[in-house]
């Protein structure tokens, strides 16, 4: 069959940045993404795909460099699918995320908004993820089907991140710039120790081989979890693996690892079984000691995430007296950080292994102004919940990229509290429902902060405060 003849669009211009990140041109009216492109680029676009307003494309050949850009600092930029605003300087990356926040807040939300605070930029936009997941595959990448026919099976093993769009394949990462050392060295040390001892490697289609996923976890006390991810039980490949970890790398504090013989690749519904060391690590923010289990939630950029809590802390303005609802509570770090300055703490979150960690955690630093409750927030958050817990003068909204469910909103507008901070990492969603509460609440601050340096992807603190309250 004679293969599609792709349209090739020369000399297109890119104007500007999209809310997903991808960079924007226009053409005969019709909006045109282009993935790995940054503003002022003129570049040639083979188009991929074409809808009656817009159209996708990829480039193929750069003919004038914007004058802003720079130089990818990794050698896996343009397949790894992360970190693909590289070639964007630093101080356009957060001018484009504060654009984000405004854009997204009126747009969808047609909001009347406050002048919006400068976004807070990362201290460091390297090294800065405190949690990584690597993919082992069968089938990495390879350039070209030519160089793939000359490779033995084992040579086609790939440890590393998905390919954009192509969830079977994988970049082999060789250095990673998300996560400090000794990230790099560990996964890197396991995937010559599999060479070496014949350990295969997942096919994502077929699903079969030994090694799946590879989990780091790291704290800013320099704590350190290993969790290694396999198909199947094997005892002793399994056994040999984790004693060769522990003789390399004594500084791990938490060793375990995992059977997943499901189709997809989430742990949180199986037991994690701890090899060596501790069944946690701990993090420390502001003197409090937060536990970190296998499956635990914690923001992934740990001084970035102390400074969206003080911007909370900030926008609450507690003096001590409140009842505060932290819904969408997770391990109860929000909840814990503004305990001491609040009355009473009610946290909700849908997964029981957080809450449990949320106790735990609220135990530890003798916090006792605390209850914790697992649920789907849409079914716990009801008026009689309400009753038995005591009407919220503060609620703090922190909910997943899906936003709020709409049974919840219609409960805050019954309650009415006086305040509501909501942190999002949808701004898109975020105004969608704060546009249902807009009758009754203003948007009287926002604080976009920069968690996640080198991607389009930011979290967004709004504070909303009752009309007439």
């Amino acid at each position: 069959m004679k293969k599609k003849v792709r349209e090739v669009l020369e000399g297109v211009v890119i104007e500007s940045v999209a809310a997903e990140g991808r960079s924007i041109a226009r053409i005969d009216g019709k909006v045109l993404f282009v993935p790995f492109a940054i503003p002022g680029d003129v570049v040639d676009v083979e188009i991929q795909r074409k809808k009656s307003g817009w159209m996708e494309g990829v480039v193929k050949r750069v003919v004038k460099q914007s004058q802003d850009r720079i130089d990818p600092f990794c050698s896996h930029y343009g397949l790894c699918g992360g970190c693909k605003w590289q070639p964007l300087p630093y101080h356009l990356q957060l001018l484009f995320k504060h654009q984000q926040v405004a854009d997204q807040l009126k747009r969808i939300g047609d909001l009347d908004l406050p002048e919006i605070f400068p976004i807070l930029g990362s201290e460091k936009t390297i090294n800065y993820r405190n949690k990584l997941e690597f993919t082992f595959s069968n089938k990495r990448w390879i350039n070209s089907l030519a160089e793939a026919d000359k490779l033995s099976d084992k040579e086609r093993y790939g440890l590393g991140f998905h390919i954009s769009g192509m969830f079977d394949k994988v970049v082999d990462i060789d250095k990673c710039y998300l996560q400090e050392e000794p990230s790099n060295d560990i996964r890197n040390f396991i995937r010559d120790f599999a060479f070496k001892n014949d350990y295969t490697f997942f096919d994502l289609r077929e699903q079969h081989g030994l090694l799946r996923t590879l989990i780091i976890r790291t704290s800013s006390i320099g704590e350190l979890m290993v969790i290694v991810v396999f198909f199947y039980f094997d005892k002793d490949k399994i056994d040999s693996l984790m004693e060769a970890l522990i003789s390399t790398f004594p500084e791990i504090t938490s060793l375990n690892y995992v059977i997943n013989g499901k189709k997809n690749d989430t742990i949180n519904d199986l037991d994690v079984v701890k090899y060596c060391g501790r069944d946690s690590i701990y993090e420390e923010m502001e003197g409090l000691r937060f536990k970190i289990g296998p499956k635990s939630f914690f923001q992934t950029n740990s001084k970035q995430a102390y400074k969206l809590y003080c911007v909370v802390r900030e926008f609450a303005e507690l003096n001590g007296s409140e009842i505060l609802y932290d819904l969408y509570t997770g391990t109860g770090t929000i909840a814990l950080f503004l305990a001491s300055k609040v009355k009473k703490v009610i946290g909700v979150e849908y997964v029981p292994e957080a809450i449990e960690d949320a106790k735990i955690n609220a135990s530890i630093n003798n916090l006792n102004n605390t209850r914790f409750f697992a649920g789907d927030m849409k079914d716990v958050i009801s008026e009689s919940f309400i009753e038995q817990n005591g009407k919220p003068d503060v609620i703090i909204l922190d909910p997943p990229r899906a936003g709020v469910h709409p049974d919840v909103v219609d409960v805050i507008v019954k309650v009415r509290p006086s305040k509501i901070v909501y942190v999002s990492c949808n701004p898109a969603t975020q105004a969608r429902d704060i546009s249902i509460m807009k009758d009754l609440y203003q948007i009287t601050k926002v604080q976009p902060v920069d968690m996640f340096p080198h991607t389009h992807h930011l979290e967004n603190v709004v504070l909303l405060e009752l009309k007439n309250g």
